[in-house]
């Protein structure tokens, strides 16, 4: 697993052992910032189920301001804290060892607001809660994309939430949503 573009290109990523987590494919993390490269420069990002912390650390080399990573994982956050350690970029990551309705509970407490959201659950995960959730705490800024990446179980949709965008890269799905009132945010 490598970083695809920006100031980190062609840098190696590890990957946490075992079944566990399943990192984002190059392929598949290359179309995803295909769609959203010109709203990373800049960008608070949140990696929810980081695994290695790959969405987040792309979105660092490509521009983003910070990026939050969030796993409670032991094995994840070790890996995550050794690629943010061979990147140089503890300065601009938080990393949250929390399981994911805890870290939302925080950062809904703090006000924290994210321009890009990412959500790689575990296999046959419902992420409509957590959904719910992200758009209730009002995590999500109101340009912002929540981006669902799912291999056999489809994310569940939110009223809250408006899907503008969907892929299909071999057996990995994506979808991407924005807030209603961003709707015509022009993508």
């Amino acid at each position: 697993m490598r970083i695809i573009a920006g100031t980190f290109r062609s840098r190696r990523l590890e990957a946490p052992a075992g079944l566990d987590t399943r990192p984002t494919l190059d392929r598949v993390r290359e179309t995803i910032f295909d769609i959203l490269q010109f709203r990373v420069p800049g960008a608070r990002v949140l990696d929810l189920y980081a695994g290695s912390g790959a969405m987040g650390l792309e979105s660092l080399s490509r521009g983003a301001a910070h990026a939050v990573l969030c796993d409670c994982a032991r094995e994840a956050q070790r890996v995550i804290r050794r690629n943010v350690e061979s990147l140089g970029v503890a300065e601009r990551c938080t990393l949250l060892a929390l399981r994911d309705e805890e870290a939302l509970k925080r950062l809904g407490a703090e006000s924290r607001v994210f321009d890009l959201i990412f959500l790689d659950p575990p296999y046959r995960f419902d992420t409509g809660e957590t959904m719910r959730a992200i758009t209730e705490k009002g995590l999500l800024s109101p340009e912002g994309i929540l981006c669902v990446e799912y291999a056999d179980h489809e994310p569940q949709e939110t009223s809250a939430l408006k899907l503008f965008r969907e892929r299909r890269i071999g057996t990995v799905g994506v979808r991407m949503f924005t807030a209603e009132n961003a709707a015509g945010g022009g993508l």
